[in-house]
């Protein structure tokens, strides 16, 4: 038997409605178009609404995504989708759903940048909430205007840097709205449990301020003490008012993450996907890329090329997986290095921002490898004496693994990982061909960014994609369902661990360290479980057998459908 609050985050069973014709056709959640049966028609009111046939959902799915096929670009591809879901919600999720490997890139990155920057001339409909300034004094009843009253999953940004664009003032909201459609169709968390939120403080963007289409709040970006009244106002708002929500922060500046992560990660529960997703999800790689060379991750050595929010979120948890391996902490200090933009990051340098002094490889360690802190070094330079066995870069520089630098790193390690990050295509440090072609076909290689397969003297490299995707959807499920009191950083190891293993033999043999982005809800599924079982171990949410683990996931999995809609007297509901 299933624990009681399974039915909290289910999908109801049929909507009960005191609503009837055009508005039910006009509601994206109550909308089936001609789906509705006949006998329906006459009860709702919409006979002779909708034409004469009734079709499946089946039938309208393949229709609807013949249309979105049609489209002249990424971007009308994108307005056709985000149209399709003002309109009908269950039709949105069953295409995404069906299509996501093909649709993911247009939902989201690489196509949603394009719509964050255009955002106020391509404005649709209503979705999510914005909260400005002036709200202020009154937020937990702007909260309270949220469609729908159960919300258990937020992803908030104050737009100012969305994906690598920039202060995107009110349009950074294409982020929270992608970033939800993905937690659905990835994990099948239901929409009505989703609540998307701009934080509109302004912008810094004159180009967006001198707009006279621009829909945002008119004013220089809020900052300062102002800045961070605002943000407490508004977690306590969101603890009032959703006080079962996990909150996510998403592309704010790193100045404003790291501070915002570490101070309210343990009053809410709340995690920074930018800092610990794509940590989660390189760390995955790593274990999987270990499970193809058959070593252990204690032993590894990593260089890091960039030392923003991903690059010191992948040392902090490489650093755990290496602890948890059995390495000491003066192992793992000896097996991480990191160059910022202005170069090699050690203890006898002054460094201000306090993230990136934990990247510091301390002064006695550099004696061990014989580095002179006196000298300018460079990327090759460390290679040579570190000799690391994995490469990562989050520099957003095109060309920064240079050839010189994959050919040394390839000296010292049969299998090294090259794992260029940054995106998109043209901000990649380098391409997965060039990684094959300079390490002999040797390199085990993930982008952040997708690419296509290579082929090298008649064998297939399948280059995997290192996306968050892998990670938050099932991550936000399953401490969604365990009602986390907080996001740990060993959650997201676990994620990584999951993950790593979710990877079938047959992709480990043609070199790809990540799965297809077809598995995505089977991966999702494996996660979430994985997370509600570490979160009832440690006492971090609710106490749930391990034998009602997989039944309360796949049970709380919404597998978009259509459900009866009758009409009633009274007050409109959902019925589980």
């Amino acid at each position: 038997m299933l624990t009681n609050s399974l039915e909290d985050l289910s999908a109801p069973k049929a909507i009960e409605t005191r609503k009837s014709g055009v508005w039910l056709l006009d509601n994206p959640s109550t909308n089936q178009g001609t789906s509705f049966e006949r006998s329906q028609r006459d009860e709702l009111r919409v006979h002779g609404l909708v034409p004469y046939r009734v079709t499946t959902l089946a039938e309208q799915a393949s229709a609807a995504i013949d249309q979105i096929r049609a489209k002249a670009s990424p971007l009308e591809r994108y307005i056709g989708l985000a149209s399709l879901q003002d309109r009908n919600e269950v039709l949105f999720y069953r295409v995404l759903v069906d299509h996501v490997a093909e649709l993911m890139p247009i939902v989201y990155t690489p196509t949603v940048g394009e719509a964050c920057q255009k955002f106020s001339h391509i404005y649709r409909s209503a979705r999510g909430l914005w909260i400005t300034p002036d709200d202020v004094d009154d937020l937990p009843a702007v909260l309270r205007n949220a469609p729908y009253k159960d919300v258990r999953l937020i992803v908030v940004t104050d737009n100012e840097r969305i994906l690598g664009l920039g202060d995107q003032g009110c349009g950074g909201m294409g982020i929270p709205i992608g970033k939800l459609a993905l937690y659905v169709a990835g994990a099948g968390l239901h929409p009505s449990k989703c609540l998307p939120i701009s934080l509109d403080i302004g912008t810094d963007n004159s180009e967006l301020l001198a707009d006279p289409l621009y829909l945002g709040y008119p004013k220089r970006r809020l900052r300062g003490e102002a800045y961070d009244d605002f943000v407490e106002a508004f977690v306590r708002a969101v603890r009032e008012v959703f006080p079962k929500a996990i909150l996510q922060w998403e592309d704010f500046h790193k100045d404003r993450a790291f501070k915002l992560l570490d101070r309210y990660r343990r009053r809410i529960p709340s995690f920074n996907d930018d800092i610990q997703g794509t940590a989660s999800v390189t760390v995955a790689g790593m274990l999987a890329a270990l499970r193809i060379t058959k070593q252990r991750m204690a032993d590894q050595r990593v260089l890091f090329l960039g030392a923003g929010e991903a690059c010191t979120g992948i040392a902090r948890l490489s650093a755990l997986a290496m602890r948890e391996d059995g390495a000491s902490d003066a192992r793992i200090q000896r097996a991480l290095a990191a160059f910022d933009s202005r170069g090699f990051l050690h203890g006898g340098h002054r460094i201000d921002e306090p993230h990136k002094r934990e990247l510091a490889m301390p002064l006695d360690v550099m004696a061990e490898y014989g580095l002179d802190p006196s000298r300018a070094l460079t990327p090759v330079d460390v290679v040579r004496a570190m000799k690391p066995t994995i490469l990562v870069g989050a520099t957003a520089v095109a060309g920064t693994f240079t050839q010189q630098l994959v050919e040394e790193v390839a000296k010292h390690v049969e299998r090294p990982l090259v794992l260029p990050l940054s995106n998109p295509t043209s901000k990649t440090e380098c391409t997965p061909a060039e990684a094959l072609r300079w390490s002999s076909g040797r390199a085990l290689v993930a982008t952040g960014s997708p690419f296509d397969d290579v082929v090298r003297e008649g064998r297939r490299h399948v280059i995997g994609q290192a996306n968050n995707v892998f990670i938050f959807p099932g991550l936000g499920l399953g401490a969604t369902i365990a009602e986390a009191r907080e996001v740990t950083t060993e959650m997201f190891y676990v994620a990584s661990s999951t993950l790593a293993s979710s990877v079938t033999a047959e992709r480990l043999a043609l070199g790809a360290i990540y799965p297809s982005q077809s598995e995505l809800r089977r991966v999702s599924f494996e996660i979430a479980c994985a997370i509600v079982r570490y979160a009832s171990d440690h006492d971090l949410g609710r106490r749930i057998p391990a034998d009602e683990i997989e039944p309360l996931v796949r049970a709380s999995v919404w597998d978009p459908s259509y459900v009866p809609v009758h009409r009633i007297e009274g007050e409109s509901r959902s019925r589980g």
